[in-house]
């Protein structure tokens, strides 16, 4: 898995801004970078979960793997406005930009400032805007950018240790923001997540995706209607 870390309470104005490079530079640029970085974003995993032990998730990023099961479950190819809740050092991110349509948006919502400093360098794509801020302020992000009801958002953040209160609200602000249809897929190392969603959307698909570490649990909600 890897960061995560919404449940501080703090919110102010959403610090936001939207990349400038093309989608192409950024896909160059990563594959340049290679090992390397892969290495520094380890290193800054292992920094984040020291340093925050309760908001990361995981000392090291998602895999491949678990990055493209997310990419399927939350239906990305199709997908006009994406929320990321918890990208950390935004390897799930340039995931999601990679399946994501051309004219499609993405808004990712990082807790700390400097995951979400770190993600504004790395993953410079017009369609992405990063902002520092908690998970529990989802709808007002959305509602600065002008972004529409998200069809898909897709959480790593840590419901097993944020909390109670705050995973209630997070949960509620979701289900209420989602587009008829769209989807709440969450990937966690422990399963609390679905006491706080299922109330507002129902039973999820329940998937376990080992090649991961840790590997995790991935909950998928639809909202119909």
């Amino acid at each position: 898995m890897r960061r995560d870390h919404h449940h501080a309470t703090g919110a102010g104005v959403a610090r936001a801004e939207l990349a400038q490079a093309p989608p192409a530079v950024e896909q160059r640029d990563g594959q340049a970078a290679g090992p390397l970085q892969a290495l520094r974003e380890r290193l800054a995993f292992l920094r984040g979960f020291i340093a925050h032990p309760q908001q990361v998730g995981s000392v090291i990023p998602s895999s491949h793997v678990l990055e493209q099961r997310l990419v399927r479950s939350a239906q990305l190819q199709r997908a006009r406005c994406v929320v990321e809740l918890g990208p950390g050092t935004g390897g799930t991110t340039r995931a999601f930009l990679r399946a994501l349509p051309a004219s499609s948006q993405l808004l990712a919502i990082e807790l700390s400032e400097d995951f979400a400093a770190r993600l504004r360098t790395s993953a410079r794509d017009p369609r992405l805007a990063v902002v520092q801020g908690s998970a529990e302020f989802v709808g007002r992000f959305l509602a600065e950018l002008g972004l529409p009801a998200p069809d898909a958002v897709i959480s790593g953040i840590p419901f097993s240790t944020m909390p109670r209160e705050v995973a209630g609200r997070i949960a509620a602000e979701v289900a209420r923001l989602i587009a008829p249809g769209g989807r709440f897929v969450a990937y966690q190392v422990r399963p609390h997540v679905a006491a706080y969603v299922t109330p507002h959307l129902g039973e999820p698909r329940r998937e376990w995706e080992p090649i991961n570490i840790p590997p995790v649990r991935v909950f998928t909600w639809t909202r119909h209607g």
